[in-house]
């Protein structure tokens, strides 16, 4: 047996970082980086980073994305923006992203190991005296050391909770919602993308088809105006009727003015959604209007039960009340004991020990008193939540009812409105030609064909509003059924058969075609 004086074992001065000089420098050292640490300063991006990242940004901002060979349909742009557009990759990532959260949320479930391995120091033995339990006098055997100044313990342990795992558990099911909570809403993120997609398309088709018109009527209202002026000017005409004659013609260039205006951005738009080079020039290809809207032909009680199924605002609601369901049972839970068990396996190289390896095994049954005192309000609180989701679910329910019916009746009423844009657009672009051959006759002057001329364009311009009203009022109607195109991963598609997916999905729609009510509910999956 040692000795309170004994020499300290030879392992004590293998290495300089064991002596009280190295543990020195190892402690200042520490201290050290600390107190760089603290004097840190903002450090404000340089030119050649700015640089380096914006340039980084542009070049992912079009990785992949193939240049435009023709004029762009509007299927194609319906495509292009679905697989391209920077929001809804961004909608991908997100339900990517809820995704794993998911899949590594059900690790929880598995009991927790832990490896360890410590290193432990004392600067002087540690002594011990005995005391005789018979007599409670202090043995009169030397003082004697019973462990290494220095050793390392090493420990490999798995423990499991039942508390843990009941948590862990409902955790993994309300991931799961939001992995579909998160599909539910790039659905809507598709829907809307595909309704301003549409709109800008049509404003790009009609900024197309009357930019060239609205620039030459101007410079002929323009022309106009300084032959009229010219003529005040010599008395050729009454000053009064001149003046006339300039108001209305400046009135028509106003207007036009803020139509090319309008017109100067349509493609601007239409290139971001759909991801083409803001500086890229290109055209767009018209596609046929049906002349009749067989959708609403379809009974109106069929279209609610289809948005009953299939609209993706009241599946979110319905989630989020599995959500609230799962916290008032994690809530209960959460008040029982928790049994949990534990297995090691240890071993130390503290050479006094006889066994330096050894196992432990417990179960060990343990209350959060202070938690019991909180529990009635927790559950409250869950309840109000379960309470709260249900309310939501009843209230978009109702309201997806009145969406139907609304979204109906819009696009029939737009339908109308597209009808009728026609019939004034043929007959003004009659009373244009008219005009211009009775200025050609002489019989008429500049001010009738200059004002049947803007009329004209007015005319096929509210044409074009109407186009787009009624697609994006079929848009609606699409979003509140809940009807989309039928995709499974646009990343593994490429352009050309997603632009006849949506061309097929664009066809059927337009013949009135709606999914089979006896099929099972399509229910949204993570990429």
């Amino acid at each position: 047996m040692k000795t309170p004086g004994a020499t300290a074992h030879p392992r004590r001065n293998l290495s300089l970082v064991r002596s009280p000089l190295g543990r020195g420098l190892v402690l200042t050292s520490c201290l050290g980086l600390l107190a760089g640490c603290s004097t840190i300063k903002p450090k404000p991006l340089t030119k050649a980073e700015l640089e380096t990242h914006t340039k980084a940004a542009s070049a992912a901002a079009v990785a992949d994305v193939p240049p435009l060979s023709a004029s762009l349909t509007l299927d194609e742009a319906i495509a292009r923006a679905l697989k391209y557009n920077l929001n809804q990759r961004a909608r991908l990532l997100e339900q990517s992203l809820a995704f794993n959260v998911w899949k590594a949320g059900n690790y929880d479930l598995l009991p927790s190991a832990l490896a360890s391995a410590g290193y432990r120091h004392r600067d002087k033995d540690l002594v011990t005296r005995s005391t005789d339990s018979v007599t409670g006098q202090p043995s009169l055997a030397n003082p004697y050391i019973s462990s290494e100044r220095e050793s390392m313990l090493y420990d490999l342990g798995f423990s499991w909770s039942v508390v843990d795992f009941t948590l862990g558990y409902y955790n993994a099911r309300q991931n799961a919602d939001r992995v579909l909570i998160a599909a539910e809403h790039r659905r809507k993120a598709m829907h809307a993308l595909t309704r301003e997609v549409t709109e800008a398309f049509w404003r790009m088709a009609s900024a197309q088809s009357l930019l060239g018109d609205v620039r030459k009527t101007i410079a002929d209202a323009e022309a106009a105006v300084a032959d009229s002026a010219k003529e005040s000017s010599e008395n050729l005409r009454s000053p009064v009727e001149s003046l006339r004659f300039q108001r209305q013609l400046l009135e028509n260039i106003r207007l036009l003015s803020n139509i090319e205006r309008d017109f100067t951005t349509a493609r601007s738009t239409l290139a971001n959604l759909v991801n083409l080079p803001l500086s890229q020039e290109f055209t767009v290809a018209e596609p046929q209007v049906p002349a009749d809207v067989l959708i609403l032909e379809i009974p109106v009680d069929r279209l609610e039960r289809l948005a009953l199924r299939q609209n993706a605002a009241l599946r979110e609601e319905i989630y989020n009340e599995r959500i609230a369901l799962a916290e008032v049972r994690k809530t209960i839970a959460g008040m029982f004991p928790d049994l949990s068990f534990n297995y090691n396996l240890r071993h130390s190289t503290d050479s006094y020990l006889i066994n330096d390896s050894w196992r432990e095994a417990g179960i060990l049954l343990s209350q959060n008193l202070g938690g019991l005192l909180s529990a009635p309000a927790r559950k409250r609180l869950a309840d109000g939540g379960v309470e709260l989701a249900k309310q939501r679910k009843v209230a978009a329910h109702m309201a997806l009812l009145a969406q139907v019916h609304i979204a109906r009746l819009e696009l029939a009423a737009q339908h109308r409105q597209l009808v009728l844009s026609e019939r004034i657009w043929t007959i003004d672009r009659g009373i244009r030609d008219q005009a211009a051959n009775r200025e050609a006759a002489q019989t008429e002057g500049a001010l009738g064909r200059v004002a049947a001329e803007t009329a004209a364009i007015v005319s096929m311009l509210r044409r074009y509003q109407a186009l787009a009203d009624y697609q994006t009022a079929s848009g609606a109607l699409q979003s509140t059924l809940g009807l989309e195109i039928n995709l499974k991963s646009v990343g593994d598609m490429s352009l050309e058969d997603l632009t006849a997916a949506v061309s097929a999905w664009q066809k059927s729609w337009q013949a009135g075609e709606l999914p089979d009510e006896s099929a099972p509910v399509d229910l949204a999956t993570a990429p």
